[in-house]
């Protein structure tokens, strides 16, 4: 490691390494710091399932999650990142802080550094479909926001979920799509939301709960095009439908930071103001500063991407996040 040695944490369980670690490590390497990126798989994260982003900045025309990795991958080691394949860590040392950081890996090697930025994102829980890939980005979503709300105007949508950000993400797309259905495992949805979103799911004419029923298959070609669901009874029922929002949860992927960094309720990494006087306490602050923004609780430990918590779940916030990170680090390191 060289004398200001940030150590870019990225790792995902399941998939790629996510925007948001990439761009640290292509704005910490190209200001001259010595970077280490570690990586359990290949980089793209959630982002890297998708088959087309339409909404990155610079690419009218979509790129594919797996491209715009690649290219981020190859900007980083350019400008001199090393870049760890296979290398998960277990445990994130936080009892030896003698100047630096020490995360033991789960091969058995020990990695240490000056700072750390962590970008692990999260894991979401998807359906258990063999093709859903192949629709993640184009008639699969995660999330119910302005640009999903505006792809599916004046269509059918499926949001498969019952929990208040299924509800939240149904009602939100009533007001635009023809038709919203909502699809459940259980019998009801009293028992995993909130009464209020209950019942304006009741009060709305385009939105229909179909409980005891889930999606069975997809079909499309470039797209999602049509969706097979199996209903109480067994019987499967297709649907002209392009536009399926999985709303069943994401997981953080924080179990190796436990004990060391504050968590929310949810598992996600607070940062900034939205650490609590107690989390400040667990660590007894050490520096007369507050902690900056995207700074979790240990002075040059920062967060940033789907892991941190408050983060809107886009590729362009992660990229936004990873490069004013790097600053931040420069400000840390020099104090």
């Amino acid at each position: 490691m060289g004398k200001r040695t940030p150590f870019v944490r990225r790792h995902c369980t399941r998939d790629r390494g996510g925007p948001g670690g990439l761009a640290a490590a292509v704005y910490a390497a190209s200001e001259g710091l010595d970077v280490l990126v570690l990586e359990t798989e290949a980089p793209g994260g959630q982002a890297g399932t998708s088959s087309k982003i339409e909404n990155y900045l610079g690419f009218p025309l979509g790129i594919t999650g797996q491209e715009l990795a690649a290219r981020a991958l190859a900007q980083a080691q350019k400008f001199g990142a090393e870049i760890a394949i296979a290398r998960s860590a277990a445990r994130f040392v936080c009892d030896k802080d003698a100047g630096g950081f020490e995360v033991r890996l789960s091969n058995g090697g020990v990695v240490r550094a000056r700072a750390i930025i962590i970008a692990t994102g999260v894991r979401y829980r998807r359906l258990a479909l063999p093709n859903l890939a192949q629709f993640e980005g184009v008639g699969v979503y995660y999330s119910a926001a302005q640009l999903e709300g505006e792809l599916c105007r004046g269509e059918d949508v499926i949001v498969v979920g019952g929990a208040n950000s299924a509800g939240q993400a149904a009602i939100f797309l009533a007001s635009r799509a023809r038709h919203v259905h909502v699809l459940i495992r259980g019998a009801a949805l009293s028992a995993t939301m909130s009464r209020y979103l209950i019942r304006r799911i009741e009060e709305s004419p385009n939105i229909t709960l179909r409980p005891h029923t889930e999606v069975a298959s997809l079909e499309g070609d470039d797209r999602l095009r049509s969706v097979t669901w199996r209903g109480p009874d067994g019987a499967l029922e297709t649907r002209p439908i392009g536009h399926v929002f999985s709303m069943t949860g994401a997981e953080p992927n924080t179990h190796w930071l436990e004990g060391c960094i504050a968590l929310d309720e949810k598992g996600f990494i607070r940062t900034g103001t939205d650490l609590k006087p107690e989390d400040l306490a667990q660590t007894k602050w050490p520096i007369p500063r507050p902690p900056f923004h995207l700074e979790t609780n240990r002075p040059r430990v920062f967060a940033v991407g789907d892991v941190r918590s408050g983060n809107v779940k886009r590729v362009a916030s992660a990229v936004g996040e990873g490069s004013v990170c790097v600053q931040l680090v420069f400000r840390a390191l020099a104090q």
